[in-house]
């Protein structure tokens, strides 16, 4: 595999954990009690901590990677293998 496919195909690891992480461990102010700011969004986070969702980020990101690139590197889940209807070798 070339360098480029790894870091692009690691990049779309990393925002689609991205998307997995954000909302864990957020509360807005009616969950804390804390009063809002005026002209503040109801949902609006209380307590968002963007370097712990980075660091949280990377590491699923890395470890789905991970088990990616060795399934491709060992075979170990192919198309022959989740191809459950046969679809294609009738297509072949």
């Amino acid at each position: 595999m070339e360098p480029t496919s790894i870091l692009a195909i690691y990049i779309l690891f990393w925002v689609t954990a991205a998307f997995i992480v954000l909302p864990i461990g957020i509360r807005n102010h009616h969950e804390t009690g804390i009063e809002m700011v005026r002209g503040q969004a109801d949902g609006a986070p209380v307590n968002f901590r963007p370097v712990r969702i980075l660091l949280l980020t990377t590491l699923l990101a890395t470890a789905a990677f991970g088990l990616f690139y060795l399934n491709y590197a060992n075979g170990w889940i192919t198309l022959d293998t989740i191809d459950i209807f046969n679809s294609r070798a009738r297509l072949g």
